[in-house]
């Protein structure tokens, strides 16, 4: 099959579709207004395959209203996505591998969020970096950032790169599309605002950023080194006179391209450590469910302990797993045997420390001994014999970690 068809006004072809889909599918998601299932939707891919190719070739693709669904936040408060149908997300993703390769060659290397070969322990392990050569940071947050991107902003900076009337006709249908609320209601776009939850979504909020910050900080600071994934950033400078007059200017910037720094929750932070004793208020922020702030290191030459600077799971983070264990309700587990239990628990054991063990693993500590509290507590549910001797429970958890050293992931790695 040729790449381009002729015989449509738009060149999108049946392998295009296809190879998007197959991304999708891969990535699971719910339904959208629809109600389409992913594995209703494979059920009939061809026939929905078929009329997506045939609507985007020939240039007569509508997105349909987008479903908004909330998602709980570390603040108590909730972030509304917009998901779109299974169909739509595998057109968004027909233009956004169309155009992803022509914008990486743009965007700087200090940019990590959702770009191919790019994750996020990478941008971690530059702000590890930066915050010992660097006394201060600069905390950024910009308030509501993808509810507030402008569109006619963004379509200039997709015209200076993207020639394919095409392509810009769908992002446009793209960014005006509604979407419908709980209660039914289409709530229209005012000019501004690419929802969470779209596939190409992540894609045109980097090039927006790339030119409302990072070209920017580049060009008018190229001292200041940044670290940014998608809308959370970390600016590092020498010195509190270079972090104020970067922020006064970096405020400027922000509303130049109708956007806001968050007044509470963008700030100065000040790296301290055993060489920087400066008596600040701020020594500590999060970033990407980390937080770096002072902490005892031990050295590697003459294995004496100082105080650092480094990142290990956040609080927040520590919290989350927590409530994710209550939600889970390990010690209520019918399984007949710890066999069953952790086979159960394995993927979320794996995932909670993948992400969160990458530095400072020890720093889980705290949520493995939870993890044991709990083992014993379905051990004393489901054997009569312990359900009066919790010291007993322990003993025997323990001789089955001596039998079973690789039952749970974290006894293979030393921890209880």
């Amino acid at each position: 099959m040729t790449l381009w068809n002729e015989t449509k006004s738009v060149p999108v072809s049946k392998d295009q579709v296809w190879l998007a889909y197959k991304k999708v599918r891969s990535k699971a998601g719910s339904a959208g207004i629809d109600q389409i299932s992913m594995e209703e939707y494979n059920a009939n891919r061809s026939g929905h395959l078929y009329k997506l190719w045939n609507r985007m070739a020939s240039g007569s693709y509508f997105p349909p209203p987008l479903k908004e669904v909330e998602i709980p936040k570390k603040d108590g408060k909730f972030r509304k996505l917009g998901v779109p149908t299974i169909s739509d997300r595998v057109a968004q993703m027909v233009v956004k591998d169309y155009l992803e390769e022509r914008f990486e060659k743009l965007f700087s290397p200090h940019s990590y969020g959702y770009r191919p070969g790019k994750n996020a322990h990478q941008a971690l392990a530059e702000v590890r970096k930066n915050v010992r050569i660097s006394d201060w940071v600069i905390d950024l947050d910009i308030k509501g950032f993808f509810d507030n991107i402008d569109h006619a902003k963004l379509m200039l900076a997709l015209k200076k790169h993207v020639s394919e009337r095409w392509c810009l006709m769908y992002i446009e249908r793209w960014l005006q599309t509604p979407v419908q609320t709980k209660t039914g209601e289409l709530v229209m776009k005012q000019g501004k605002g690419t929802p969470q939850g779209g596939v190409i979504s992540p894609l045109l909020a980097n090039l927006f950023l790339h030119y409302a910050m990072d070209k920017w900080l580049e060009q008018t600071h190229p001292r200041v080194s940044y670290v940014r994934y998608a809308d959370d950033a970390i600016l590092h400078c020498k010195s509190k006179s270079q972090a104020d007059y970067v922020m006064r200017n970096l405020n400027k910037r922000m509303k130049q391209c109708g956007l806001e720094l968050h007044p509470e929750k963008t700030k100065l932070v000040y790296c301290r450590d055993y060489r920087r004793q400066g008596a600040f208020e701020n020594v500590k922020f999060d970033f990407l469910s980390y937080s770096f702030q002072p902490r005892t290191a031990r050295s590697k030459k003459t294995r004496e302990l100082f105080l650092g600077y480094d990142c290990a799971i956040s609080t927040s983070s520590k919290k989350r797993i927590a409530e994710k264990m209550r939600e889970l309700k390990v010690e209520t587990l019918t399984h007949n045997s710890i066999v069953g239990v952790a086979q159960f628990l394995e993927p979320y054991i794996r995932g909670w420390i993948n992400y969160y063990g990458k530095f400072r693993i020890w720093e889980m500590n705290p949520i493995f001994q939870l993890l044991r509290r709990r083992l014993v507590m379905w051990a004393r549910k489901r054997y009569k014999r312990y359900k009066t001797t919790i010291n007993g429970t322990y003993a025997w958890l323990e001789r089955v970690k001596e039998q079973y050293p690789t039952l749970f992931y974290q006894w293979s790695l030393g921890f209880s």
